[in-house]
């Protein structure tokens, strides 16, 4: 313990922060989700500076951001986010953990070997326990299965959800990245096991509207929520990129898997027009943007990133204005067809 550590004042949340922040009911479950999560897909892994996460993380608490969305590999290095939010747990959060949803998920590669990727029973079950000694926890929240196996069959992948939930590992189970027709056949499988199936988390922003077309339909006969990562196209629908790719944005990093050639001309122009929509809404780009995917009843959170507090405190604001006109959805609708 250094003297730094030491000197660290005790963190006491604000105590108006379930006023802040709006809650919404995960499908027909018993389960209450913040309209805004706080993903760490990025900025919170070892070769990002611990304060700066810690900050964050400890901001959106104070604005009733109960929900901290994390996998097996995010990082960099895989595994490392998860790290980080148990450190956090460990020095200022853990009288509060009762107050908070923690979910990890696993599917992607993490190690390797045959056993460390896809959706194996083996893999889940041993991904979840790396976790849980990771953050320092005996369970989370939500454990998702993080994309579909085109070849382990769907039956062993549902059964091993079921049996992390009955081992006491997980209190709900989701899926993320599956098509309507294998989320219907998921929780028929977890519906005849007894299984806590209670959410699925896909990516959804206006660049990405593949969920309109049967994913929502299906969520709403199911009765589970739906939790969407990327409601700004990983930065693309905020001010960021407008006048091109800046230095230190998330394209221009070589350990982050974006990409400048997804930067396109045609993106960019569609955003500065949406842009305009955003300010005569008195809002930014992000801010439109990420309550644009709550427009759904059947979403019940938008998973946000952030690489400073102000851009948590900027994406709570934004939910002060979440209602659309009809003529606004249509403008958006004919910008993002154009």
């Amino acid at each position: 313990m250094t003297d730094a550590h030491l000197r660290r004042p005790v963190v006491t949340p604000a105590a108006g922060r379930y006023e802040t922040m709006s809650y919404r009911r995960c499908g027909r479950s018993g389960l209450l989700l913040p309209s805004v999560s706080l993903g760490l897909w990025w900025n919170f892994g070892a070769v990002d500076p611990h304060e700066v996460s810690r900050a964050m993380i400890l901001r959106a608490f104070d604005l009733g951001i109960t929900h901290f969305d994390l996998a097996n590999n995010y990082g960099p290095p895989p595994g490392s986010a998860e790290e980080t939010l148990g450190r956090v747990l460990r020095e200022d959060l853990r009288a509060y953990r009762d107050e908070m949803i923690i979910s990890s998920k696993a599917g992607w590669r993490m190690w390797p070997g045959p056993y460390g990727d896809w959706g194996s029973r083996k893999y889940l079950i041993a991904s979840l326990d790396q976790s849980l000694k990771r953050m320092g926890i005996d369970y989370v929240d939500i454990y998702y299965h993080h994309r579909p196996d085109p070849d382990t069959p769907l039956e062993e992948s549902m059964a091993a959800l079921d049996q992390i939930a009955r081992s006491g590992k997980a209190i709900y189970v989701g899926v993320s990245s599956y098509g309507p027709e294998d989320t219907r056949r998921a929780a028929k499988l977890l519906g005849e096991l007894g299984t806590p199936f209670v959410i699925h988390q896909p990516r959804y922003n206006m660049f990405d509207r593949w969920i309109e077309h049967g994913l929502l339909d299906a969520l709403d006969d199911i009765g589970i929520g739906c939790v969407v990562f990327s409601p700004l196209a990983q930065g693309l629908l905020t001010d960021r990129y407008l006048a091109g790719i800046a230095a230190d944005s998330r394209a221009a990093k070589p350990h982050i898997l974006f990409g400048a050639d997804r930067v396109t001309q045609d993106k960019l122009d569609k955003a500065r027009r949406l842009s305009e929509v955003a300010r005569a809404r008195g809002q930014n780009l992000a801010q439109m943007a990420m309550v644009w995917t709550l427009r759904h009843p059947q979403v019940t959170s938008a998973v946000i990133g952030a690489s400073r507090v102000s851009q948590i405190d900027e994406a709570v604001g934004a939910l002060n204005n979440m209602a659309f006109a009809d003529d606004e959805l249509r403008v958006i609708d004919t910008i993002l067809a154009s």
